[in-house]
Parts: structure tokens; sequence; C-alpha cells
């Protein structure tokens, strides 16, 4: 069993395993509604399964997942975003989505192996274009504040964690300002090159202040968060305090989904002592 179908099986249960059996029939029945040809799926499948191919020689990518809410919930978020850095949604039905495929489709992540200073800089810049997007009159986003709920809850981490998270929480968003649509989950995975251009893809859509999108991609937080905050001119300790609130909830995410949270707490460990400054 490989790691994605091991992801739907520990969230979904039976329901995964159904979903997973169907899964050859259900793209042979899209890929015929769409058009679809020469389709092949990604190797690094997490939560939802993704393939690449064509549609009458167009490059697209077919996204099909469990969760219909959350592919509704991308597709809202990738129409708002559309003209400021995100793919295009080119079709959709409650459980797939049809998009625009970035080529040569880089991983940000990976296309400077050795310079991470030129991948912080692009990604703050994706940033800086994707929050240009004005708020849809009407949506069901999310608020940040609603996801942040979560650490009220009492999970299997550690305490000290736990409560830091709380306390930071707290007072960080009673000093919020401006709110916009966030991507939600942009790390250096979900930002893609696109011809000389690059591309976000798989947005969550929070509404929130820009300064909670940072976090996710960050790599090497010792400068990275020194390099974020200049660029945006944002409180250096500001900066600290969400990344760790937002470290501590991604681990109560990942408990939730019966999935290992250890990464997500190493990284909360070796900055907890900075929120302090």
């Amino acid at each position: 069993m490989n790691p994605f179908e091991k992801n739907i099986i520990s969230i979904y249960g039976d329901k995964g395993k159904t979903w997973l059996a169907n899964l050859p029939m259900q793209v042979q029945q899209i890929a015929a509604l769409w058009e679809l040809d020469r389709l092949h799926p990604f190797n690094n499948l997490s939560y939802n399964y993704v393939l690449d191919g064509y549609q009458r020689d167009k490059p697209i990518v077919l996204k099909l997942g469990l969760d219909e809410l959350s592919l509704s919930k991308e597709s809202k978020a990738l129409k708002a975003f559309a003209d400021y850095g995100a793919v295009a949604v080119l079709d959709h039905t409650n459980d797939a989505l049809l998009l625009q495929r970035a080529v040569p489709g880089s991983l940000l992540k990976k296309h400077f192996p050795k310079d991470s200073q030129s991948a912080i800089k692009i990604a703050c810049d994706v940033t800086k274009k994707l929050h240009q997007a004005p708020l849809p009159k009407t949506n069901d986003f999310p608020h940040v504040k609603d996801w942040l709920k979560t650490l009220d809850k009492e999970w299997n981490i550690p305490r000290f964690h736990l409560e830091k998270a709380r306390t930071l929480k707290n007072t960080l968003l009673e000093a919020q300002g401006a709110q916009i649509l966030l991507h939600g989950d942009l790390h250096q995975d979900n930002i893609l090159l696109d011809g000389k251009d690059w591309l976000v893809i798989d947005p969550k859509g929070v509404i929130g202040s820009p300064i909670n999108e940072i976090w996710a991609f960050v790599e090497d937080p010792e400068t990275d968060l020194i390099f974020i905050s200049k660029y945006f001119d944002f409180d250096p300790g500001d900066v600290i305090k969400w990344y760790y609130v937002h470290l501590v909830l991604a681990a109560c995410w990942q408990v939730e989904d019966r999935l290992d949270p250890t990464l997500f707490l190493n990284l909360a460990g070796s900055v907890i002592s900075m929120t302090e400054k």
C-alpha cells in the first residue's frame, strides 16, 4: 500500500477503500465527459488523486477527491485568484476539478536546490501578487480565527505547545490588521513554474491578515523569517509568533487526521525560544 492509499484509508476508513477501488472507473468516465487523454497520476499524491494529461492537446491537471466541500472551496479560491497568479479552473463537478497545467511545472522547492534565498524571494513575490486579489463580494470562506479554534481543543501533543499557542493566538488575533483572501497552504510545493512566471495551486481559501500566509513557505526558519519580515515590513516578533502558532495548529490537524505530527512539532520546538524575544 502506497502513502496515498494509507492516507485515504486512515482518514476515511471503509469509505476510502471503496473510493480507491472505484477510482479507475471514475477516471474513465470523467475522461470521456471532458475529452481527456494521456492521463497519468502524479507520483507525490497525498489526499487527492491528481493526474496530468491533455484536453484536445491542451495540458491539463485532473484532480479528484473524497472531500467535495474542500474541492468546491478550492475551485472558488482559484477563481477569486484568477489573474493574480493562480492556475485557471477549466471545469468542475462535485468531486473533480479540471485545471490549467503549469508547464514545465517545476516546483519552487526543487528549482533552487542550492539557492534558498532566491526561492524565498520568489515565494514572497508570488504572495504579494496573490494578495492583490479583491475579496469576493459573496463568499463562504472560513476566517483564520475559525481555523485557530482547533487549538482550544485537547490533542495528543505536548501540553506546553498547546498552551503556548493558545496564549499567542489570542494576543495576535486582537492586533490583526487588514483582512484579505489568503491561499492558506502556500508551501513551496504549491508554487510551480509556468513559462517564465510562477503560479500557485491547491488553495484552501481563508480570510485573514496577510501575515498568516507566510508560515507555510518557510524552509529555514532562522534565515527565512528574517527575510520575510523585511520584505513585507512585518514586525519580526509577530512573524515568529504566527509561524509558531501555525506549526502547532498543523500538528493538531495531523493528529485529527490520524497522521504523524512530528515534523511540525520539531519545527515548533526549534523556534519556541524565539517567541520570547
